[in-house]
């Protein structure tokens, strides 16, 4: 952590996140990021990035965003916050240039001077305490208003200094402050059309949002007043191709320079393909199968159990994820802060899943249905766990839709399994627990298993304000032993982004969080 954010050596050491990204030489290796210019060949400024997307953002309101895909449209590029993450995974200025903590429960942070945001209003004190009145107000209705729960008041000092007074200590405060949901917005736009947000964002990023086409296109601009150092490119555009093998070729035939979320099935000609570079990044999410635990048969934990000792995580892992990530045992992933390494995952053993069944009064199984995302490598499991529950007389039928017709039939329970993921956006254990876990979280904060269990409440709530990182990491670790024997959710993989580049790219590069990071992109 920088010396600006130092708050004593224990919090330090429950904030701080060793990132690790995969690189290795080679034209075609797998790469942290895309720097392809010789010394005889600068990079050139100006002209359009075109970025070949899978999926089309849902909402662009930091306050509703539900998912990361969406947030990656506008989280870095559009919006800012007080503080943001390095290619390190440290804490660096941003929209704050200097943060401390006064005491257990509050926060100091100071402004940074001539930042505008893109409606012309300046940046000042009033912009931070309006945006998380706005997230916190119950008439908003914000799925995100949990994230910030610990906040009691946010008190303007000055113009360009705010104090964050807690309601209890809350030890991951930066980094739920450094995601996409702590995201600042232009105090005029909230004033004046914050009904709107969620089509035309205003805030004070490299880029200006102009365009929006609904299942098309995205167009962002290069802000020529931005506080910090200009972006290479005028312009982003944002195409939707949710076709996999087309985002590729696009990227060969030199339609497109970036395609994201690149499926494992076009590792290999990523790889041998001479017009391409391959962008991997080690993530900090878990790729799962959930289960509406509210409805039958999945209301029994022996059921979930059954499931968890039918599904053969490895043979999915190198049959449909080509190793792309590994196997998982918890939501977290082993660079998240609170991982729990000696966890002893359910062993595939289909005798102890029938027995479980018959226990559970489903002798000779039961017909029930998996709803998918479009993804072909989740429709991949999808097939594959169809194939692994026939064994133990689960008759499985598989619904594949559009991901934002998928998250709202998931939001809204309607479904019995769901294949899912979280991409932890944080690095804290506390995100994964309290979006995926806590009650207060189900449907569209992310608990979409509609899990509810007091004692699991409690815990997390007493991680969030545990300060000491030893004693944190003991209540993370007691709640994955819980959800691991409750089996609300069953992790299958620790997720790689994987994107790809056309050589003529330099500068890009992938956050552990997924998020396209194009400050620094120019094209050649």
């Amino acid at each position: 952590m920088k010396k600006t954010g130092m708050v004593g050596s224990l919090l330090a050491l429950t904030l701080t996140v060793s990132v690790a990204l995969t690189g290795c030489g080679g034209a075609n290796s797998e790469q942290s990021g895309s720097t392809n210019t010789t010394a005889a060949e600068a990079p050139k400024e100006g002209g359009t990035l075109i970025v070949a997307r899978k999926a089309d953002a849902n909402n662009l309101d930091p306050h509703f965003i539900s998912n990361i895909p969406s947030a990656n449209y506008v989280y870095g590029k559009v919006y800012e916050s007080l503080v943001s993450r390095d290619k390190n995974g440290e804490y660096k200025p941003t929209l704050a240039t200097e943060w401390k903590q006064l005491d257990d429960l509050t926060w100091e942070f100071k402004l940074r001077e001539g930042v505008t945001f893109h409606d012309g209003t300046p940046f000042t004190a009033d912009a931070v305490k309006k945006t998380f009145e706005r997230v916190r107000d119950p008439k908003v209705a914000s799925p995100r208003a949990s994230n910030f729960s610990m906040i009691k008041e946010i008190k303007i000092v000055d113009d360009k200094t705010v104090h964050f007074v807690l309601e209890y200590p809350f030890a991951p405060l930066l980094s739920i402050l450094a995601s996409s949901e702590g995201s600042i917005i232009s105090p005029k736009a909230i004033a004046e059309h914050s009904d709107t947000l969620a089509k035309q964002p205003v805030g004070t990023g490299p880029f200006k949002f102009t365009s929006w086409a609904p299942g098309q296109e995205m167009k962002l601009a290069k802000n020529d007043t931005y506080w910090g150092e200009k972006p290479k490119v005028d312009e982003v555009l944002y195409k939707v191709v949710p076709e996999d093998t087309t985002r590729v070729a696009m990227i060969e035939a030199g339609e497109a320079h970036i395609g994201d979320q690149l499926p494992v099935t076009e590792v290999e000609r990523a790889q041998a393909s001479p017009g391409m570079n391959m962008v991997r990044a080690e993530g900090l999410g878990v790729d799962y199968i959930g289960f509406n635990v509210q409805k039958k048969p999945f209301d029994d934990v022996r059921v979930r159990q059954a499931v968890a000792h039918a599904i053969e995580k490895q043979a999915i892992v190198q049959g449909v994820y080509n190793n792309v990530g590994t196997q998982a045992v918890s939501s977290l992933s082993p660079k998240v802060i609170g991982y729990n390494p000696n966890l002893q995952d359910y062993a595939y053993d289909v005798n102890a899943a029938k027995a479980l069944l018959a226990e559970a009064g489903y002798p000779n199984g039961f017909k029930t249905t998996i709803v998918t995302d479009d993804r072909k490598e989740r429709m991949n499991v999808a097939e594959v766990i169809q194939s692994q529950l026939k064994g133990i007389g689960i008759d499985l039928e598989i619904k594949v839709m559009e991901y934002g017709a998928y998250l709202e039939y998931a939001d809204n329970g309607e479904h019995a399994m769901f294949i899912g993921g979280w991409g932890n956006a944080t690095g804290d254990g506390d995100y994964n627990q309290y979006n995926v876990f806590h009650s207060t979280s189900k449907g569209s904060a992310g608990n979409m298993a509609f899990y509810n269990n007091p004692e699991v409440d409690k815990l997390i709530e007493e991680g969030r304000r545990e300060k000491d990182a030893q004693k944190r990491n003991e209540i993370y670790a007691k709640l994955q032993e819980i959800e691991l024997k409750e089996v609300p959710i069953l992790p299958i993989r620790t997720i790689d982004h994987v994107a790809v580049t056309s050589k003529n790219v330099n500068g890009f590069w992938l956050s552990p969080v997924g998020y396209l990071m194009l400050d620094d992109v120019s094209i050649n």
